[in-house]
Formats: C-alpha cells, structure tokens, sequence
C-alpha cells in the first residue's frame, strides 16, 4: 500500500493511467504522514510534503524495516529491498540506510 498527500482527483487519474497493482491511501490532511513522522512542512527541495519513505510490515501488523529519505530524491536500492525481505520472518527492524 501507498500512502500520498495529493489530491484523490490526482491519484485516481495516475492510477488509471499507469494501472498500479497495489492499493493507495490519499491523506489529503497529511495525518497519516504525520503519524509516521515523514511529513515536513519546508524543506530545501519541497515544501508541505512528505519525504520518500518506505515502512515493511509484516503480516503479524510489526514494523520490520524503515527507510526515510533526506530529500524527495533518496530512496532505497533494489538491494537495500532485497536485503530485507528475509527480515520479515524474524523480530528485528533494520533501519535501511538515508
């Protein structure tokens, strides 16, 4: 699942058009984001937005991995991600690299 703080209007006609195979929740009041402290009112590259952040949960509703990025151009690599995975059958939440 992804969660945006755009407009439901917005992520309905990116849905469309790129078919996305995974749900999105539109947090238009950026509670959601708050909540998960990815949400920042001003930055250097963007402004009333969240950071690009990733949080695994396993089945069991545990945080098992957390990515927050330090601008809206981080994000993990396919290997960071790969690296995780096995994380979900365990207890431990590895902090993936910013």
């Amino acid at each position: 699942m992804a969660v945006v703080a755009q407009s439901s209007s917005v992520v309905r006609r990116y849905i469309e058009e790129t078919g996305l195979p995974f749900n999105i929740l539109v947090d238009e009041s950026r509670d959601v984001l708050r909540a998960y402290g990815v949400w920042h009112r001003l930055g250097m590259d963007a402004w009333n937005i969240a950071r690009p952040a990733l949080f695994v949960i396993g089945s069991d509703g545990v945080i098992r991995a957390v990515f927050v990025g330090e601008t809206q151009a981080e994000f993990p690599t396919p290997d960071e991600l790969n690296e995780i995975l096995p994380e979900l059958q365990s207890s431990k939440v590895p902090k993936l690299q910013s």
